[in-house]
């Protein structure tokens, strides 16, 4: 028991000790908030990119596209979704758009992805990276609509959100490797490691920096709600959604897969974007504290229970 126990913490401990390191560097002045700037605008706009390109095109079809899986992740989301937007209208207005993002938006491109690829090798990477493409779209959309609706600061218009996501890199990536790795052409050796090559870059540097963002806001002050759409992302949610996948066949890596997505921690792009609508950005930073503190102790403990259960 005490061996499967340190297996789960084998696996969570370089994601989680990358992003202690980055809170650690920031704290001492190592990095900068100009070097987190830069850094995380290489990552989202080139290096994770090329990471999922290149786990996309190399990975057999077959096993990573998987439409039910898919299907399940993007039902499982808007009933959650549903249910934190429900439970929030108890807070005043002017928060609840910050507390339903925090409560459902997963940063999966970095974290979930970083634990995928660490317990299930290339096919974590490979489904992984394939569902990432989903995840970026679906909870971009369901971010704009719930901040655009309570947040009367607005700055952009409905035709410019929609525009800035389909112009995401991510899912362009996304998109270019699907046909390729559909019809299985070969891309020139060099190339893809070239690519693959830079593509590792990206969720170190990404770790670092958010544990470098963690380390700019103090979770000593109360925040109204802050607590609470902290432990429904960690734990209400991945609760529900793994028990519903296990109920309706989901087992083995799958499971595992859906488990890790849904229960991440609330993105870091979550303070970005309620800061570009003139939200309460200081609400979003301590979710993101308070959620990603939370999630080594229920991310660690979900796997211990995962391994138990599936034998």
């Amino acid at each position: 028991m005490l061996a499967l126990f340190f297996n789960t913490l084998s696996v969570t401990a370089p994601v989680f000790s990358l992003l202690l390191l980055g809170w650690l560097l920031r704290r001492v002045a190592w990095i900068d908030d100009n070097f987190m700037a830069v850094a995380s605008n290489l990552v989202f706009k080139a290096a994770l990119p090329a990471l999922l390109f290149a786990a996309i095109v190399q990975a057999d079809f077959a096993y990573a596209w998987q439409p039910k899986l898919m299907g399940y992740f993007t039902l499982a989301t808007l009933v959650t979704f549903a249910l934190a937007w429900l439970v929030c209208l108890r807070y005043p207005r002017p928060l609840r758009g910050v507390l339903v993002q925090g409560a459902f938006r997963g940063n999966n491109g970095i974290v979930g992805l970083a634990l995928a690829g660490s317990l299930y090798g290339d096919y974590g990477l490979s489904v992984g990276g394939v569902l990432a493409g989903l995840v970026i779209l679906l909870y971009n959309v369901l971010a704009v609509i719930v901040l655009e609706v309570y947040s009367p600061h607005s700055q952009h218009s409905w035709r410019q959100v929609m525009l800035s996501i389909i112009k995401n890199p991510l899912i362009i990536s996304v998109l270019l490797a699907l046909p390729i790795a559909y019809w299985q052409l070969a891309l020139p050796a060099w190339l893809l490691g070239s690519i693959k090559t830079f593509g590792s870059l990206s969720l170190p540097l990404a770790l670092l920096c958010i544990g470098g963002t963690l380390a700019l806001h103090s979770t000593t002050k109360p925040a109204a709600g802050a607590l609470y759409a902290s432990i429904f992302k960690v734990f209400s949610l991945p609760l529900l959604a793994t028990l519903g996948a296990a109920a309706v066949g989901f087992s083995g890596q799958d499971l595992g897969i859906l488990f890790l997505y849904f229960a991440s921690p609330t993105a870091a792009a979550s303070y970005v974007m309620a800061k570009a609508v003139g939200a309460d950005e200081q609400l979003a930073a301590r979710i993101i504290v308070l959620s990603t503190l939370l999630s080594i102790v229920t991310i660690n403990l979900g796997l211990y229970l995962l391994y138990i259960i599936e034998g």
